[in-house]
């Protein structure tokens, strides 16, 4: 950092989490700090559901911050994963999405791992015979039990799939926190999970932009004409923001309005449609599920990569896969429980049609996302502002707020040590 050629760029008033200068959603020596520190060291990344691999021998590829990583269920039964890198010349040698292995096998020199990633074979590695003699191999010092692949830490709860490069992190429960943990519960409470799909998008913004989207609650009933018109999310829901203690991970819990819209609520508010209507009622045909609660949406940031998303019946996780500091892969992975009945499985497929890259509720993320990082590039050394309800860093209870957000920062920066 002492030596980047943006340290003008980032240059942050002490304690004020409010102004946030732009040079750090464009600055390229911020982003491989946040790599270092926020994605391979001190965090729990998330790898998939244990419904993605429910048989020995199933694995998917995924990542964590850049990194390429398989997770695979071993003969036992136990759930691994390691780096999707060859021991020898750091080849990706995994290119499939997902599969059933018995092995893993490099493709460049036959370098041979099982399923715990333990390397198992070395063509050629004691040499060939020649004129009588071996020539040619490993050093006789070469010990494959040296040369396994990088293996990560797993945690599972609840049929998620959690992994860390940081062997000395916390545990997963202690990561989440009291509350947090409450809440991933309330989803993750041990039902056997149904994959029903996926979507993946390429948004050309900066990682940070959709963990403050899904943190930001004043926008949810403005921006989003189906939050607004339908009472999905809007100034009259109730909802609770939440923090775990460091401020890292949040939830945005809130309740479906079905009272008639007051207009002072909604003047002047262009997403508001008062006339609009659906030629398909179907695609709001909610049911309450028991284990709802109070709340019928919970947007749980597990940060840094993850968005847990539970908007009436419809459920998914959302990855955040960083690619760069102004681009980030977005995967949605739609599920449910395996005791859902036929109606309410076609009826969460169809809810999810309000999310991922042509949702009608998402699309619109992913559009001014791209705007703001375009944004930032013209003025870089501009700041944004995220003073809704202060410049505090506490719970709230109402829309018009960003402490969410300004909660975030407050970890970052002393994370980034800036």
């Amino acid at each position: 950092m002492e030596n980047s050629n943006h340290r003008h760029l980032v240059q942050w008033d002490q304690g004020d989490y409010g102004e946030i200068p732009l040079g750090i959603y464009i600055d390229p020596d911020i982003y491989e700090r946040e790599l270092e520190r926020l994605f391979y060291k001190g965090h729990w990344g998330y790898l998939g559901l244990e419904a993605e691999i429910p048989n020995p021998g199933d694995f998917k590829r995924t990542v964590i911050g850049e990194r390429s990583v398989i997770v695979v269920r071993d003969k036992t039964g136990s759930i691994n994963a390691f780096e999707n890198l060859c021991a020898h010349r750091k080849m990706q040698f995994c290119r499939a999405r997902d599969g059933n292995a018995s092995e893993f096998v490099c493709p460049y020199h036959q370098w041979m791992y099982d399923l715990e990633g333990n390397l198992r074979g070395v063509p050629y590695q004691r040499g060939l015979r020649q004129d009588g003699k071996l020539e040619g191999g490993m050093p006789s010092d070469f010990k494959r039990e040296d040369n396994n692949l990088r293996k990560l830490k797993i945690a599972t709860r609840g049929g998620a799939i959690f992994g860390s490069f940081d062997h000395d992190i916390e545990s997963f429960e202690d990561y989440l926190g009291e509350t947090l943990l409450g809440y991933f519960d309330r989803i993750f409470d041990g039902r056997k999970l149904v994959v029903l799909g996926y979507n993946k998008q390429r948004i050309p913004s900066n990682w940070k932009l959709m963990m403050e989207n899904i943190k930001d609650p004043y926008h949810a009933g403005l921006l989003h004409t189906w939050f607004v018109t339908f009472g999905l999310w809007r100034a009259d829901s109730t909802m609770r923001l939440l923090m775990d203690p460091t401020k890292r991970h949040a939830v945005m819990a809130g309740a479906r309005s079905l009272k008639e819209v007051k207009s002072e609520l909604v003047s002047g508010v262009s997403s508001f449609k008062s006339d609009m209507a659906l030629q398909d009622p179907s695609q709001i045909d909610i049911v309450h599920e028991d284990w709802w609660g109070d709340f019928t949406v919970t947007m749980i940031t597990l940060f840094p990569s993850l968005i847990i998303q539970q908007q009436v019946n419809s459920l998914s996780t959302r990855h955040i896969q960083p690619s760069g500091p102004d681009a980030f892969d977005f995967v949605w992975t739609h599920f449910g429980f395996e005791d859902d009945d036929e109606e309410m499985t076609a009826r969460r497929l169809k809810q999810a049609n309000l999310f991922g890259p042509s949702g009608y509720v998402s699309a619109d993320d992913g559009e001014v996302l791209e705007f703001s990082q375009q944004g930032f590039e013209t003025n870089p050394s501009d700041r944004s502002l995220a003073l809704m309800g202060g410049r505090e860093t506490e719970d709230a209870n109402i829309i018009a707020s960003e402490n969410l957000i300004r909660g975030m920062y407050k970890y970052w920066r002393e994370m980034m040590e800036l």
